[in-house]
């Protein structure tokens, strides 16, 4: 059953996002999320450029990749394993929670990831490796009332902090 499709934002989306840097990923050559084994949850994301995490600091890994998925889905990110166990590297926020209205804001949904470095020296991430993973995850709603906004924004959008 497919609920999702990983595709990339536009050129223009990506080279804003990229800013000053350089020597990164054309867009053509982002693979696309993909599982490593049949029974793999998670999406490999794939860094776009060389990154270095300063020891105590974070870093924006822009992706270049947006998901679409079907209304009561989500996309949850997490570090690979490997980043965790051996350097205790952790999404800035946690988990990366990537809602299914997301692919249609006005930066196109696109996947940025912001890692944080707990330890004491820097962490080097090189281009083209798999640095995160996304695991879609059916979710339920509560009894509400039916007056929602729409989004407009990317990250934070929905909310005031």
């Amino acid at each position: 059953m497919s609920i999702a499709k990983f595709t990339h934002v536009s050129e223009k989306q990506y080279a804003e996002a990229m800013g000053e840097r350089t020597n990164y990923l054309p867009l053509s050559e982002i693979p696309l999320p993909k599982r490593a084994t049949r029974g793999s949850a998670g999406y490999d994301f794939t860094a776009t450029a060389d990154t270095v995490i300063p020891a105590g600091g974070s870093a924006l890994i822009p992706t270049g990749i947006r998901c679409e998925m079907e209304n009561g889905w989500v996309l949850m990110l997490f570090p690979r394993s490997s980043l965790g166990f051996k350097y205790g590297i952790r999404l800035s926020n946690t988990v990366g929670v990537i809602d299914s209205d997301y692919a249609y804001a006005a930066n196109e949904g696109h996947i940025m990831v912001k890692l944080r470095n707990p330890s004491g020296r820097e962490i080097a991430i090189a281009k083209g490796d798999r640095f995160c993973q996304g695991v879609l995850l059916p979710f339920g709603t509560a009894e509400e009332e039916d007056s929602f906004s729409e989004r407009t924004g990317g990250f934070g959008s929905t909310g005031e902090r």
